[in-house]
């Protein structure tokens, strides 16, 4: 197993986007605290550079590559946020970049992905593999294997929207953070460890993909069918080996949502706060209204992963 990151490389990572990727802003509303009996920080995400956390990662993943390896090109596999994440920085590296995304994806995610100049290779995600396709690419192709989750740098990435998160607000109370494959909670627990160890890391999965939930409890990483849910970011199948380790030492509980929350929480940001966020961007406010009674008059933090929905899908979920 690669060395697991540290703190240190979130700093380092954060040094390396400054000026790339976006330093989003941390949302408050009165309403919703009041609502909830606590005083909640939302790091809007939704609001980065492809609308989510992923640019961050694929920029320091990017960056961090020898010159003449990240001029061979770069693979990767997702359903969405990371295709379009790698595209994106692959484009302002001004290399090419080769991406195997879900056929279902969502159309507002394929397209923006092609429209980064990036080629897009589809799969069935019921029945195929994308790790075996990615893989077959890069041994025809050449090139580099960025993987959206079980990867350092990725990783290290991700936890940059923690590292700006405390420091803005200081101290809070608990984080509640999306789990898909893991890279962005792993990464802000890294950083919440450090600066914040008092502050209850706790990862949020759909109900329907509880994978990583089920692997702390066993001791070992479970896999498990790919789950049918809206939160198509979260649709992954297992954690990986390195996102494991860090939930495993650093993440206080794993809980998860129902399509149903995800939904009531999609309609409250918007009516409340004027946002577009994503299925999976909800997964973190929806926990942290459900566990309200646990954190009264307490200071939590919300990762808001992302805002990449087709309009009309958020209009019917809304409506």
């Amino acid at each position: 197993m690669t060395v697991l990151p540290t703190f240190s490389d979130v700093v380092a990572a954060s040094a390396r986007i400054q000026g790339k990727a976006h330093r989003t802003p941390v949302l408050k509303s009165r309403y919703l605290n009041a609502l909830s009996g606590m005083e909640l920080f939302f790091k809007a995400e939704n609001f980065q550079r492809v609308g989510a956390f992923k640019f961050r990662g694929a920029t320091n993943a990017i960056l961090a590559l020898p010159e003449a390896t990240r001029q061979k090109g770069i693979v990767a596999f997702s359903s969405g946020n990371h295709a379009q994440a790698i595209a994106c920085a692959a484009r302002d590296a001004g290399i090419p970049a080769v991406i195997v995304m879900p056929e279902d994806a969502p159309a507002m995610k394929l397209a923006a992905t092609r429209g980064y100049g990036a080629e897009v290779v589809t799969y069935d995600r019921y029945s195929q593999d994308r790790e075996e396709i990615a893989a077959r690419l890069v041994a025809q192709r050449g090139g580099t294997l960025l993987p959206s989750f079980n990867h350092p740098d990725i990783i290290a990435g991700q936890g940059t929207a923690a590292l700006e998160l405390l420091e803005e607000t200081g101290s809070l109370d608990a984080l509640f953070v999306p789990v898909g494959g893991g890279g962005l909670v792993s990464g802000c627990a890294l950083v919440a460890n450090k600066i914040a160890p008092d502050c209850a890391v706790i990862g949020v999965e759909p109900a329907a993909g509880d994978d990583a939930r089920q692997s702390i409890a066993a001791g070992h990483i479970v896999k498990i069918a790919t789950p049918r849910t809206i939160a198509d970011g979260a649709q992954t199948t297992s954690v990986g080996a390195l996102t494991f380790a860090i939930i495993q030492q650093y993440v206080r509980d794993l809980v998860t949502v129902d399509d149903a929350a995800l939904v009531a929480t999609m309609r409250l940001l918007a009516e409340r706060m004027k946002i577009v966020v994503e299925p999976t961007g909800c997964l973190a406010p929806a926990a942290a209204f459900a566990a309200a009674p646990q954190w009264q008059g307490r200071r939590v933090g919300v990762l808001l992963s992302g805002g990449n929905i087709d309009i009309s899908a958020f209009a019917r979920f809304i409506g």
